[in-house]
């Protein structure tokens, strides 16, 4: 079984880059959100357990996301593997995880950082505006409409949420990225941690990302 980390900043591209993986390695990705969801969903045990830290407006602990990620990893299609996007999102979650795959004695393989500057990151999240009619998603430098504060589909105004807006979205950044560092520190001190340019166009850090996954398989069977 092969475990990635897929790792990197809000508006690095991870969940673009997991799923094109996924794809590719014929592995799920798993992202701990779909996994909160899905057990609330289907009421199962740990879902209500999750739904009761949720309703509050709480983090499920740590415990019991990890509980819910091992229940995952032995569905049959995670067999050959899967990719972790999302989790992680600390120190203290990435040695907890280390710790709960290694009494089955498993790993994490290989942790890819998809690697943006701080400000490149700042201005794709803050750049995002939303029409008023059916939330036809721009940005102002990857997708801008072809007139400035007008959707180009339907005509309506274009609005910027509170969490868009650029002095939001700075404190947000000053805190997962602090949270982010832990992870990635984590995994560089035990060497898998592998790093890949993510400001190039996603067909490249795509490439990119096949090259350490597949370096990190032929190293593991070495």
């Amino acid at each position: 079984m092969t475990v990635l980390v897929l790792l990197g900043a809000p508006g690095a591209g991870k969940g673009t880059q997991a799923a094109l993986l996924a794809e590719e390695l014929g592995i799920p990705n798993i992202a701990t959100g779909d996994l909160f969801r899905a057990a609330v969903r289907d009421g199962s045990a740990i879902g209500l357990e999750a739904r009761r830290f949720m309703e509050r407006g709480q983090l499920v602990p740590d415990d019991i996301t990890i509980r819910m990620l091992l229940g995952r990893f032995d569905q049959p299609d995670a067999k050959a593997g899967a990719i972790l996007d999302g989790f992680p999102r600390n120190g203290a979650q990435a040695k907890a995880l280390d710790d709960a795959l290694a009494e089955r004695g498993e790993a994490v393989d290989l942790a890819p950082l998809i690697e943006v500057d701080s400000e490149e990151i700042f201005r794709r999240m803050s750049g995002r505006w939303l029409c008023r009619d059916a939330g036809h998603v721009y940005n102002e430098t990857s997708n801008p409409p072809a007139v400035e504060g007008v959707c180009d589909i339907d005509g309506s105004p274009l609005y910027q949420r509170e969490d868009d807006k650029p002095e939001t979205v700075r404190a947000r950044l000053h805190l997962q990225l602090a949270s982010l560092q832990e992870v990635i520190d984590h995994y560089a001190s035990t060497g898998i941690l592998r790093r890949v340019k993510g400001q190039q166009p996603i067909d490249d850090v795509f490439r990119d990302l096949l090259v350490v996954v597949q370096d990190g398989a032929a190293s593991s069977d070495a």
